[in-house]
Parts: structure tokens; sequence; C-alpha cells
């Protein structure tokens, strides 16, 4: 089945079952804005909990702060986003439909990639074991002459973007003979920068209102707080500080569902290390933040590294973790190598110190910041897209999310065999214990083949089911959403089987 159908199926899937809506559905919904339905809502808040107890309780040297969606306006005068935070953007004059010029030559790049790897995937067919995909990829002319192609392409790319050549990335476009997805035509208007930043007023008048912003990142409200929370907190340097909040961005293209929205939620860590160590501790973070990724049994394979084409002005390296999303690699999380340009910044528009003083050195210098920045809802996606299945059994066909069990909304449901026999009540005892420590969910309409079906479409990773034998030994059965494999346990054992395979602290060990 082609990717954008299995893409498809997933986008119904996470409506039909609770984990994604429309915003405002019932009035035809709002571009580029979602809501996180009843199932939603609980693997994000896993997945935030597996992000925040892994920087915040597994380090002494990380702590966590909320600050302020509002902030005052000169703080991003002083980041540079009122004057510098700009998508080029294009226009396809018969579809009346605008682009981001640089994601179009990103696809087309893509493209590139996608045909080298369906003469490879070809080629491993039909030579089975003696294929030697090294050798195939240096030697087939078909291979190679697409990568002379794309090699080409992304050279001429890197520099049109590293010289803010506006012009030369429309004539990229012109050159490719990249088409409009809607209108197949390549009537093209001229690339412009647009501002990504939401504004607003601020003020009980109008004629006193000040324009404010809805922040397009969440990481100037660390900056400022740096040294609120290195003094009250009595850091030392290196350190760093955790959050997890809203931002805004107005995305012209919004697209490919929620991977990329004009409302999102990120999840940063802004480290703060002596200046000229800045190199070893951006090393240190790539390598544990892919562990992190990797942690979550999702694949090695579906990972990778992409160090950025053009470094923003504030960057001396930079790198994205990418995931094999059924769109392609996709990032969902850049790794930064801030240098000290956001404190020297805040420092010289506040008119206020905030350098650090370094007992160890006996000096005081502005920190430089490692930044590691993860979209929630683009990791929400790669990790539904990841587990989600449709497998072909004796018996039918089962959709199956194939969630950590750790993140899983529901990490438990509890079945009795019939409505009658004392079975429903034997049942509810169980759920009235076991729903302190875990998510439960208690289903007794239709037949039990049914029920486990249900319980796998939503991600459940086991069920137990009461039955009479329940009665008189005090024991279940015990299904594994993965395997479907069932194992006879005492329900006085139930707590500490689940706790064992469910809990986010099993997660948490692994990266120990």
């Amino acid at each position: 089945m082609a990717q954008e159908d299995v893409f498809k199926k997933l986008v119904s899937h996470c409506k039909e079952y609770g984990f994604v809506f429309p915003s405002s559905d019932i009035y035809d919904g709002l571009g580029a804005v979602y809501d996180y339905g009843q199932m939603g809502v609980e693997l994000k808040n896993n997945i935030k909990k597996y992000w925040w107890d892994s920087m915040v309780l597994l380090h002494e040297n990380i702590v966590g702060i909320d600050s302020a969606i509002f902030m005052h306006p000169t703080i991003w005068k002083a980041s540079g986003h009122v004057d510098a935070f700009n998508d080029p953007l294009i226009d396809n004059k018969d579809s009346k439909k605008r682009y981001r010029a640089d994601v179009l030559v990103e696809d087309q790049l893509a493209k590139y990639d996608e045909k080298i790897d369906k003469e490879v995937k070809k080629a491993a067919k039909r030579f089975g074991d003696a294929f030697d995909e090294e050798q195939f990829r240096a030697t087939n002319p078909r291979v190679l002459a697409n990568q002379e192609k794309r090699d080409a392409l992304h050279e001429r790319f890197a520099k049109a973007l590293n010289d803010n050549d506006l012009t030369e990335l429309r004539q990229i476009i012109v050159d490719e003979e990249i088409v409009c997805p809607i209108s197949g035509t390549r009537n093209w208007t001229e690339v412009r920068q647009f501002n990504l930043m939401f504004s607003t007023e601020m003020g009980s008048t109008a004629e006193s209102a000040m324009k404010v912003y809805l922040r397009p990142e969440t990481a100037q409200g660390i900056f400022v707080n740096y040294m609120n929370v290195q003094k009250s907190g009595r850091m030392k340097i290196p350190f760093g500080i955790a959050q997890i909040g809203k931002a805004f961005r107005n995305e012209i293209v919004a697209r490919q569902f929620i991977f990329r929205m004009r409302e999102f939620e990120q999840m940063e860590m802004q480290f703060f290390v002596r200046p000229g160590s800045e190199l070893e501790w951006f090393e240190m973070w790539k390598a544990q933040r892919l562990k992190w990724h990797e942690n979550l049994g999702l694949g090695h394979e579906n990972y990778r590294f992409h160090d950025h084409d053009k470094l923003a002005h504030y960057a001396n390296a930079a790198t994205d973790i990418e995931y094999l999303m059924p769109f392609g690699f996709k990032e969902v999380e850049g790794i930064h190598s801030r240098t000290d340009f956001d404190l020297s910044q805040h420092e010289k528009f506040s008119g206020k110190s905030i350098k650090y003083f370094d007992p160890e050195l006996n000096k005081s210098y502005v920190p430089y910041v490692v930044e590691t920045s993860i979209g929630l809802d683009r990791m929400f996606l790669s990790i539904m897209a990841g587990s989600f299945c449709e497998e072909e059994l004796e018996n039918g066909s089962r959709v199956v999310l194939k969630l950590p069990a750790a993140l899983a909304p529901v990490k438990l449901a509890v079945l009795p065999l019939v409505k009658k026999d004392g079975l429903p009540e034997k049942a509810r005892e169980i759920i009235d214990d076991l729903k302190f420590h875990f998510n439960c969910q208690y289903d007794e309409k239709d037949s039990i083949g049914k029920r486990y079906r249900r319980q796998d479409a939503i991600g459940t990773p086991y069920c137990i089911t009461v039955d009479h034998d329940s009665l008189k030994d005090n024991c279940v059965t015990l299904r594994n959403r993965d395997t479907m494999e069932q194992e006879r346990v005492a329900i006085a054992d139930l707590n500490n089987i689940i706790a064992d395979r469910v809990s986010i602290t099993s997660l948490l060990k692994k990266l120990q």
C-alpha cells in the first residue's frame, strides 16, 4: 500500500478513536489547528512525562520552569524575531496557492532520494541474499545519475539559503520544473519573505495599547529567566533549564496533519556552558537525544541526523533528529549550539548585566547555550505513525497501535467474559484496585474478540479477562497486545506484573 494511503488511514484512525480532531469541527474546522481527544491527551501527557522526567529527574543540574506566553515586546526585538523571523514564500498564479519556496525544493530533493531507494529495493529483491547494497549504489548508472542530480541541487540550494538569495531560490524552482500540486503548472511569482509572528494589543484603552506578540518559541522565556533560576537555585555552570509550552506561528504552508500547525507545543531544554566547551556539549546532547528517541523501540533505522544547510545567525552548530514519517524523513527534534547570542542580546537590550561569575575560573562571562528542542506534536505524530499496523490473522484482520507500553493512553482493560454470574462484579473489584496506579478501561459489550480489537485500536498493551474460573482460583487471563499471547496470572500479582511493563520508570532506567 502506498505511504500516502497509509497516512490517510492514520489520520482517519486518529479521529475515529479519539486521538486528534479538527479544531472547531462542527464549524468545518480551522486551517492547521487541531484538538487532542480523550486518547490523544493521555498519549500527549505521557510523552511529556517521559521527556520531563528524563531531563529533570535524571540530571541533577537541570531544573524546569513555566514562563508566560505574553512577554515584553522588546524581547522579540532583541532575539531577532521582529526583523528576521521569516519564511521565503512563493505563489502559483493559477491555483492562487502559496507555498514555502524552501519546502518545494526540499520535496524535490526527497524525490531524488525516493528514486534512488526504489532502484535499491528493486535490486535487493532481484538479487536476494547476494545483494551488495554499497556496491550497487556505487556502480549502478541510474543510481549514480540521480545522485549526481541530487548533489548538484543540494549544493545550489544550500548556497541560495546561506546567501539569502531569493531570486536564485525561484530560479531553482523553475530549473527543476517544480509544479504546483494543485494546478500542475509552473506559473510562479517571485519569492518574498513573510514574518511568522502573530501580534495583538495589550492595554485597557486603544490609546494606551501596546503591541505584543504570541511567542513563536518557548526558548526566550528561559533566557530572560536565566539569572532568576541561577541565583534562586544556586545553580553552577554547566546547568540546564527545561520547559514545555505552547508557541504560535502564522504558518502559510500548514500541512501534513499535525506536523506543521499554527498553534503547537514545544519541549525545550537550554543548557548553559562555559564558552569554548559548547561543541563538546553539543556532541554529548546529540548522542543523548538520539538515545532517548531510539529507547521507544520504533526502530533504529527510522532515525537519522540531518545537519543544517544554513545555520541560524546565532548558531555555530546545528543538527536535526529526523524520523521516517509516511511522507519521508522529517524533523522531530533540533539540537543547536546557540553561542552566547541570546543572553548577550538580552543584556544589551535590557541594560542589565546577566554575566555568570565562575568561581573555578575566578572570572565573569556570558554563558554559551546548547539547545535541545522537540516539537511535541511532531513527536506525537512520529509515535502514532511508527505504531500503526494492519495485520492479517487466521480469523480475519486487525488494526493495532503498537504504542510503547509506557506511553499508551490506556494501560489495561478489564473484560468480564459474560455480563452475568458475578463476573462484572469481580471485574469491577479489579478495576477499583488498579485504577489508582494505571489508566484502566472496563468493557462488557460485544464478544470478547471484538473487545480485544477495540483495545488493539487504541493501543492498550494488556487486556485482563475475568472468567468463571476467576471466581474460584482468583486468577485471570492476561493478554499481550502485540503477540496476542495469553497467560494465567493471580489477581494479587497484577499490579506488580503490569507496573514493571508499562511504567515510565521502565523507560527511564534504559537511559542510564
